[in-house]
């Protein structure tokens, strides 16, 4: 199984960051600076969207996950899956961490990805790696 930003959102990036690049030329130099900031960082995300797909892919030997700087590979045995709800500013928010550390002293491997990166609900593919996982109990 295979998750990745949903291809409208990047899409929408993509149409906002072009809108914002070409509003640049109406404005003046500090708007220049500030829209062209925003600009950039949607088009920025947008291309990591597109280079970094999928971003999370589960099969028999564990899971992969895909980054601009390359991919991490996170074996079954090891993997601990986590959902982690947090509420700040009355506003609710999950994120999906995958954890490779048996204890505290051991440095392992901290992967969070929130409903953006993984285009679904970080609750449903916990739920979904757990069926995957052939060392579940």
């Amino acid at each position: 199984m295979q998750w990745s930003p949903r291809g409208g959102e990047t899409a929408a990036l993509v149409v906002l960051g072009l809108g914002l690049a070409l509003a640049v030329v109406f404005l003046d130099a500090a708007g220049r600076v500030l829209v062209g900031a925003g600009a950039a960082l949607l088009l920025a995300l947008a291309v990591r969207d597109v280079l970094a797909r999928p971003r999370l892919a589960a099969g028999p030997g564990g899971v992969d996950v895909r980054r601009l700087g390359g991919g991490t590979h996170l074996p079954w045995g090891r993997l601990r899956v986590r959902v982690r709800e947090t509420h700040r500013l009355g506003v609710r928010s999950r994120t999906l961490e995958l954890d490779t550390a048996p204890g505290p002293d051991d440095d392992g491997v901290l992967v969070v990805l929130g409903r953006r990166d993984l285009g679904a609900d970080p609750a449903e593919v916990a739920r979904a790696l757990r069926t995957l996982d052939p060392t579940a109990g």
